[in-house]
């Protein structure tokens, strides 16, 4: 079958066969994350030369496991996958069925690509991390995304809305800061500038919850001034500096962290919650509750266009989501 090993080259491996809870899927289309490109920078001269990076993809099940219930043979289907194993960037991939979830049915394989690893990361940092109640418990409640026009702030600010809370998006270009408003941000703040100012230019002084999609060192202190007395913070991004937690800890906030591989690497008891939230968000796409992130488009799938997605997602513009489709 067609691979691209993390070196971003053309490579021939041998089709896989499915056993156990695993699905051997058919790839349509694969999406891009910062994932990605941080695997592939740490690489080492050690890693086997034909490893395979991508855990974004979209497609239709071949063959199923002896232990799967939840699919079978013919059913399309989406998913992130597990960066504990091979990569979807092939042909064919196994993916363990309760990650999976299927295939919104009115989107095509490249929008279904977009939407897996940003979704069920916006979800879990909301809904798992920070607690906050999907079914409107927390209506009215202020939400601080910081990055709010990239993938996973692109489906959070949705998510969010869903919930009913107030969402502020940071965004500093005018094509993000318009992109974030067609997603339904209630407001629209500079990154780029000091976000004190602005959130009390708002009518606000602090905000219940922030989940930060992008740079914690540079946003820490900002986050740690904003945040209400009791709220909630979560993080998608590892510091690079020790961070300082006296006024977090003297508001009593939460800090939490949010990696949406936890659940697969570790096989935790409630895995299957993924695959349950992804057919959740695919109800909402078909419903027109959710909006695809999808905003650029490459085929075929092949080294040189993947050289050129990490590329794009390396220069720190993209907006939305970039996605590879077809083979051929």
């Amino acid at each position: 079958m067609k691979a691209i090993a993390h070196t971003l080259v053309d490579v021939e491996l041998p089709k896989p066969s499915a056993s156990g809870r695993d699905l051997l899927v058919k790839v349509e289309a694969i999406s891009v994350n910062p994932v990605d490109y941080k695997q592939r920078i740490v690489s080492t001269k050690e890693d086997m030369p034909t490893r395979v990076l991508g855990w974004d993809a979209a497609g239709t099940v071949e063959a199923v496991g002896s232990e799967v219930t939840l699919f079978r043979p013919g059913d399309e289907v989406y998913y992130a996958g597990d960066v504990t194993r091979a990569g979807c960037n092939s042909e064919f991939h196994l993916v363990d069925e309760r990650i999976v979830g299927r295939k919104p049915r009115k989107l095509d394989f490249a929008q279904a690509a977009a939407m897996p690893l940003t979704a069920i990361t916006a979800w879990e940092a909301f809904f798992d991390r920070m607690k906050i109640d999907i079914g409107g418990r927390h209506r009215g409640a202020s939400l601080l995304i910081i990055g709010g026009a990239g993938g996973v702030g692109s489906i959070g600010i949705q998510l969010a809305r869903i919930a009913g809370l107030t969402v502020i998006a940071t965004a500093s270009r005018p094509e993000s800061i318009a992109w974030v408003k067609e997603l339904g941000a209630s407001h629209v703040v500079d990154h780029r500038k000091p976000l004190r100012a602005q959130i009390e230019a708002l009518g606000m002084k602090h905000v219940e919850y922030i989940a930060n999609f992008n740079d914690l060192d540079q946003h820490w202190a900002a986050m740690g001034d904003l945040i209400a007395p009791q709220g909630a913070l979560v993080a998608i991004v590892a510091n690079h500096n020790p961070l300082a937690m006296d006024v977090v800890r003297s508001k009593s906030a939460s800090m939490c962290w949010e990696l949406m591989f936890t659940r697969p690497r570790f096989h935790t008891p409630d895995m299957i919650e993924q695959h349950r939230l992804l057919n959740k968000v695919a109800d909402w796409l078909d419903s027109g509750e959710l909006r695809c992130t999808l905003r650029e488009t490459l085929s075929p799938i092949n080294a040189k266009n993947l050289q050129a997605a990490h590329a794009r997602l390396e220069s720190g513009t993209m907006i939305g989501k970039l996605v590879l489709r077809s083979w051929h």
